[in-house]
C-alpha cells in the first residue's frame, strides 16, 4: 500500500518534469528545431491537422526550416497557420517550399524568455509540491483508519519528501540548462 503510493507520486512527479520539457522545446531560442512548429495546426480540407502530418519539416541549417507540403494546394494554408502562430516568425515561399530563417533574439527578448522559462519552472515546482500534499495525505488517511503504525507513516513521509526534493532539482536542472541555451549567442 505505502510502496504504491510512493510508486505513484514519483510517476506523477516524473510526468510534471517532462510536461515542462515539452513545454520549454516550443520556446524559440536563437536555434532552427522542427519542435518549434510541431504544435502548429494547419486547416487540411476543413479540419485542423498536425503540420507534421501534412508536411515534412527539416532543418537546413542553425537559423532556418525547410517545410515542404505533400500536397502544392496546402502551401498557402501552411503560410496561414505560420503567420497566425505567436512564433513571430514570417514564412518565405519559393514554388512548393517554405522557408523560415530565425532572427538573432535580442537581448531584451532573452531576458523576457529567461523570465518565461522561470515561471514555467515554479509552476512545475508547484505541481510537485501538490503531489507530494496528496501523498501526504494518503498516508495520513492510512494512519487514521490504522491500517498503518506512526513509524511507518514518519518514514514514508520522509521518503515522499526525498522524491520531491529531487524531483525539484530536476526541474532546477531543466530550467537551468534551457536558460543556459536562451543566453548563449
Amino acid at each position: 500500500m505505502l510502496n504504491e503510493i510512493k510508486k505513484d507520486a514519483q510517476a506523477r512527479m516524473a510526468k510534471s518534469i517532462e510536461a515542462l520539457r515539452h513545454d520549454l522545446t516550443k520556446l524559440r531560442t536563437g536555434r532552427a528545431t522542427t519542435a518549434l512548429v510541431d504544435h502548429l495546426k494547419v486547416n487540411y480540407y476543413g479540419s485542423d491537422m498536425p503540420l507534421t502530418q501534412v508536411a515534412s519539416v527539416t532543418v537546413t541549417d542553425a537559423r532556418s526550416l525547410t517545410i515542404s507540403p505533400w500536397e502544392k494546394q496546402m502551401v498557402s494554408a501552411v503560410e496561414k497557420a505560420i503567420l497566425a502562430s505567436d512564433l513571430g516568425l514570417t514564412p518565405n515561399t519559393a514554388g512548393t517550399v517554405i522557408r523560415i530563417n530565425i532572427p538573432a533574439l535580442t537581448e531584451e527578448r532573452r531576458r523576457e524568455l529567461s523570465k518565461h522559462v522561470h515561471g514555467e519552472g515554479e509552476n512545475a515546482k508547484i505541481a510537485v509540491r501538490n503531489i507530494r500534499r496528496d501523498a501526504n495525505q494518503q498516508v495520513k488517511d492510512l494512519l487514521k483508519e490504522k491500517e498503518i503504525t506512526e513509524d511507518e507513516e514518519r518514514q514514508t513521509q520522509d521518503e515522499i519528501q526525498k522524491l520531491t526534493d529531487k524531483a525539484i532539482k530536476d526541474v532546477d536542472d531543466v530550467v537551468k540548462a534551457k536558460e543556459q541555451e536562451l543566453m548563449s549567442v
